[in-house]
């Protein structure tokens, strides 16, 4: 009986030290990596399982100004490995108290190698991030495009290693992605350096300035790009300063800005597309009525204001200023006299208020009434018209063109047709006497009067 019990110890002594050495080389009962159950497996076997259930196969870069893109493990020959992990956390496990693993066990949490070439990685970053040429991180200086504009090759340089480094790290480290915001650098300025960004300072704050010219209908804002042609240069294309060390203006260039906005703009005395009554787009030429800008007020006035970076909106001085400002100045209140037709309008915010038969200057006689933009200039009331032989009294008078105006004619029996062919009138537009009392009275000074055949 006591040999069995010996030898049922010996046989228990001898099986568990071969258990135990079968642990040898395989993880001890009870053992989990990354949820995996590892128990008898060796680590190579581990390793494989492991790489298997790895989750990433790439990583995401992203950085300053929409930079964003993808290293695929793949581009990088990443290899994943857990050998040396999964050694090391074998080599803690005592293969001789396998039994007391039974009962304990173990979850581990692993992180694997991630090998690559480190030279393809620079190589491939490289290549997405084109990163700046040295050169350019040496120069500051003052550009011409649309406006001047300050090149400025030493801010938020992109520090090339920095990156290679920093996106190795996280791959290293299991990351899926990568921040590499923190990759940018300004450098140090040199004196030279300085001096340009002390003259940027000055053309910036010359061409940021906010000048707006209220051309009635339009706006017409001077743009950094405008601005930037008022600084003169020198024949080297620097730009001048004064003693002061202030930046010269280029006089020749204001003046022709003005021009431009004279031709443009000035309607005195220009042709203009009418929408008559009788229902044609006729043109109408020349005349006292119209804006004319005063050019030397105006070259004075932009000179000064771009010397002291004006921020406004300007409206500009007239030397004629019509009743609306802008390329449509006759506006919607306005008397249209078609003298082909003998007729007479009177519309008041577009709406015709008024209309009759006139009789205007004799083209027989020689005083056919002249075409053009006009304006009531004057109005009278009771006066003699004179010339050199005839006598007129009119109860309303409202000339528009030197001698030539409107007025009652009540020496007339009649009004319109043929009648200003062999017996018109001296250049007066003729109204019946009983409408030239309501017209008179709808009329101001500065209404405009289109005349046109």
């Amino acid at each position: 009986m006591r040999f069995f019990v010996l030898a049922g110890i010996c046989l228990g002594i001898v099986l568990y030290i071969g258990i135990g050495v079968c642990y040898r080389k395989r993880f001890a009962p009870g053992t989990f990596i990354n949820g995996i159950y590892c128990t008898g497996k060796t680590a190579e076997e581990v390793n494989k399982e492991l790489k298997e259930l790895y989750p990433y196969d790439s990583i995401l870069v992203q950085g300053d100004e929409g930079v964003q893109f993808t290293i695929s493990y793949a581009d990088i020959a990443v290899n994943i490995d857990y050998t040396g992990q999964l050694k090391k956390l074998k080599s803690r496990q005592n293969p001789f108290l396998w039994i007391t693993a039974l009962f304990g066990g173990g979850h581990t949490s692993l992180m694997p190698e991630l090998l690559f070439e480190e030279e393809v990685l620079r190589d491939l970053l490289a290549d997405r991030l084109a990163p700046a040429d040295e050169a350019l991180s040496e120069i500051v200086e003052i550009r011409r495009k649309d406006g001047y504009e300050l090149f400025d090759g030493r801010k938020h340089v992109l520090n090339f290693d920095l990156v290679c480094s920093t996106v190795s790290d996280a791959l290293q480290q299991g990351k899926d992605f990568v921040d590499i915001s923190g990759c940018y650098e300004d450098l140090p300025y040199t004196e030279e350096m300085y001096e340009t960004l002390a003259l940027w300072e000055k053309v910036e704050a010359f061409q940021n300035c906010s000048i707006v010219y209220d051309m009635g209908d339009e706006k017409v804002p001077l743009t950094p790009e405008m601005i930037s042609g008022f600084i003169a240069l020198d024949a080297g294309g620097r730009f001048l300063l004064d003693d002061a060390g202030n930046l010269v203006l280029n006089e020749e260039a204001v003046e022709a800005f003005i021009d431009s906005l004279c031709q443009e703009y000035d309607t005195l005395g220009s042709a203009r597309s009418f929408q008559s009554t009788r229902g044609e787009v006729v043109t109408v030429e020349g005349g006292t009525y119209g804006n004319k800008i005063d050019r030397e007020a105006e070259i004075a006035y932009l000179m000064q204001a771009l010397s002291e970076h004006a921020d406004e909106v300007h409206i500009p001085a007239y030397e004629m200023e019509a009743r609306v400002r802008g390329r449509d100045d006759i506006g919607d209140t306005y008397v249209e006299v078609d003298m082909t037709e003998q007729r007479l309008y009177y519309y008041e915010e577009g709406e015709l208020l008024l209309e009759t038969d006139v009789v205007t200057g004799s083209i027989s006689g020689g005083h056919k009434t002249p075409s053009g933009v006009n304006f009531v200039y004057a109005m009278q009331r009771n006066r003699i018209l004179r010339g050199p032989d005839y006598e007129s009294f009119v109860k309303y008078w409202a000339p528009v063109n030197g001698g030539i105006g409107i007025h009652d004619a009540s020496w007339r029996g009649s009004f319109g047709g043929k009648i200003y062919k062999t017996n018109g009138s001296h250049g007066c537009i003729n109204v019946p006497p009983a409408v030239m009392a309501t017209l008179y009275d709808m009329l101001e000074i500065g209404v405009p009067v289109v005349m046109f055949y």
